[in-house]
């Protein structure tokens, strides 16, 4: 009797001990005016966390666009201790090393499904790469919607990019745009739509959601829906603040953000057909535009493939070099059915 009413009494004190400990998070989001942070990001943290912890892990976050960020120096600022947990996209930090493209190279993925299953499989290789580097604790890969062209002038096919100035984000989509022939142009999202008007840059690329709430339709008249790449995004965690959780917080942590993976997969793919037709002038929930709708023929695909093939991934294998190289080969090429030959 007395053994099981200590047993009871150290539950209740470990119990308490636990809830009097609170745990404080400070997120920095990715942009603020799109779904995946107004519908997902923002109130994850802001409440989700809380309600489902029992008060035991608080959330505080803010997108990169209010904060005045540009999304290249996030993953700095998680290292030294500014923010313990950011949401961003791995292309925004491959200067820092090129295995962090090797998720999404531009235009080797055609479907979510695939992307999926390559992000799963690439993950481990990831989450080292970011402890390494970055001091952090990789704890998501999801996407946005699928990244597309949306040009302001006439494109009929994959050849029509030849000679452009294509606005890019990531190194990845710079190489699939010379490899086409065309020009890369790095401009931060909340400057193409000025871009585009003024000639800055003839076509953009980013995620079909994106570009219809951006209005990229206002300055662009053509979207053509070759996937270069699907915009995939990281969770990630300042390792000394996970590591000052309890297993307990730890573990909830995770399963709370496995279901917010779960949901940004679903709903990014849901929303990717519907942000086309919107942009396109068919069925749309709210106000259509009107861009000519630019889908890519056989031919398109059919180079496509040589460009990602020859140029895309020979040109990452290059910067990745051979045991980068030999490792994506083990975890993705299967997938893709390709194969990255490193120097």
């Amino acid at each position: 009797m007395k053994k099981t009413l200590s047993v009871a009494l150290l539950a209740m004190v470990s119990t308490l001990t636990f809830a009097d400990s609170p745990v404080l998070i400070k997120g920095v989001g990715t942009w603020g005016s799109l779904p995946n942070y107004k519908d997902h990001e923002g109130p994850f943290w802001n409440e989700t966390i809380a309600k489902e912890s029992g008060g035991t892990i608080l959330g505080e976050i803010k997108p990169q666009t209010e904060l005045g960020l540009s999304g290249f120096e996030i993953m700095r600022l998680v290292k030294n201790g500014v923010f313990d947990f950011a949401f961003g996209l791995p292309g925004y930090v491959a200067a820092e090393n090129a295995i962090f493209e090797g998720s999404d190279l531009s235009s080797l993925i055609q479907d979510f499904d695939t992307s999926r299953q390559v992000q799963e499989a690439y993950f481990p290789t990831m989450e080292k790469a970011f402890e390494e580097i970055y001091n952090a604790k990789l704890l998501m890969l999801y996407p946005f919607p699928s990244q597309i062209l949306y040009c302001n002038g006439e494109i009929k096919s994959i050849d029509d990019l030849s000679g452009k100035k294509i606005r890019v984000y990531s190194t990845t989509l710079g190489d699939f745009v010379e490899g086409v022939g065309g020009t890369s142009v790095t401009v931060p999202f909340a400057e193409v739509v000025p871009a585009l008007e003024k000639g800055v840059v003839d076509c953009g690329i980013t995620g079909t959601t994106s570009a219809y709430n951006a209005k990229w339709y206002q300055v662009a008249t053509h979207a053509y829906t070759l996937r270069v790449g699907f915009g995939i995004a990281f969770g990630a965690m300042n390792l000394d603040k996970w590591n000052a959780m309890s297993a307990d917080q730890q573990a909830l942590l995770t399963e709370q953000l496995n279901k917010l993976n779960d949901q940004l997969w679903a709903d990014n793919a849901s929303q990717d057909a519907t942000a086309v037709s919107c942009l396109t002038g068919g069925e749309c929930p709210t106000e259509a535009a009107s861009m000519t709708l630019v889908e890519p023929s056989e031919a398109d695909i059919k180079r496509r493939d040589e460009i990602a093939t020859n140029v895309v991934l020979a040109r990452w294998a290059e910067r990745c070099g051979e045991e980068c190289t030999a490792n994506w080969n083990k975890t993705v090429g299967g997938i893709l059915n390709l194969e990255a030959a490193g120097n």
